[in-house]
């Protein structure tokens, strides 16, 4: 079994920073894209942002030049530095891996979600 343990997420002013962290343990072969999708009240899931493997990173128009993707390998934990946050940014934050185990199928994991919220 596989499981993805997040932390980090609180209350913060505008202006502020967190930093969320995403453990994955259990039965792990490897682990290909890791990343972070966000969920505000009435509003559709988004991508935040990706991480392959190799390194590689992807994030949504509305974080870009504000949050940093970043990844561990030898602790299978992905990161997501968060700074200048803006109430918009408002949401429940969970965490993804694309892990293969023993057997040969990758499977999606998720995370159980950290609410993030911004406000003075």
């Amino acid at each position: 079994q596989v499981q993805l343990v997040e932390s980090g997420g609180g209350l913060v002013q505008p202006g502020g920073s967190l930093r969320l962290s995403c453990a994955a343990s259990g039965s792990i072969f490897s682990i290909n894209a890791m990343g972070w999708y966000r969920q505000a009240p009435g509003k559709q899931r988004e991508l935040v942002a990706r991480i392959t493997s190799g390194g590689s990173t992807n994030y949504a128009d509305s974080v870009k030049g504000r949050f940093t993707i970043s990844r561990d390998n030898a602790k299978n934990t992905v990161y997501l530095q968060m700074n200048r946050l803006k109430p918009e940014d408002t949401a429940v934050y969970s965490c993804y891996a694309d892990i293969q185990s023993t057997v040969v199928a990758t499977v999606r994991y998720w995370g159980q979600g950290t609410q993030v919220t911004v406000s003075s």
